[in-house]
């Protein structure tokens, strides 16, 4: 993949090309905040597909009759539960042109018990992350039993941003 610096355009730009915006960010749907900020890092919590504060699926992913999700259907969500992330980062670096890189992503995804295709679900987190900035980043994909709310996916997030000169890092 390219730099950021290779590619034309701000993040934000970049994002615009692809005909997306950030979305408010998710409230907690428990005791945690959507994210957090040391110096130049930011770390997400899980990030689940919301549109507009609901799930647009819900269930497993997989191709047997226990599945309520197709891979296919799930790399979307995660390109979602990923765009949600995003939001959770730019609101803690004071803007999405103010993250520098993603550099890991954790991809959940409720699997059917047969279902081996977790990579493939996270690429839809991964790809929107190279598209926005261009560089590689580290990362895992992890079939589990449930996720909350019945959500077939979950993203985190790890991104690194910029800092100001002459601020003190929180």
């Amino acid at each position: 993949m390219t730099s950021d610096a290779d590619r034309p355009g701000s993040p934000t730009a970049r994002l615009e090309a692809l005909g997306l915006t950030l979305p408010a960010v998710a409230p907690p749907v428990a005791a945690y905040v959507p994210a957090v900020r040391m110096g130049s890092t930011v770390w997400t919590s899980g990030q689940l597909p919301f549109v507009e504060g609901r799930l647009p699926a819900t269930g497993v992913v997989g191709d047997g009759l226990r599945s309520a999700v197709d891979a296919e259907s799930a790399y979307g969500y995660a390109r979602t539960a990923a765009l949600n992330a995003l939001a959770a980062v730019a609101e803690q670096a004071g803007g999405l042109d103010q993250v520098v890189r993603i550099l890991k992503v954790v991809v959940f995804v409720a699997s059917a018990p047969d279902f081996t295709g977790q990579p493939g679900v996270a690429n839809g987190a991964s790809e929107l992350f190279g598209e926005v900035f261009g560089s590689a980043h580290a990362r895992s994909a992890v079939g589990v039993v449930v996720l909350p709310l019945d959500s077939p996916v979950e993203v985190e997030v790890v991104a690194e941003v910029r800092t100001s000169p002459g601020v003190v890092p929180v």
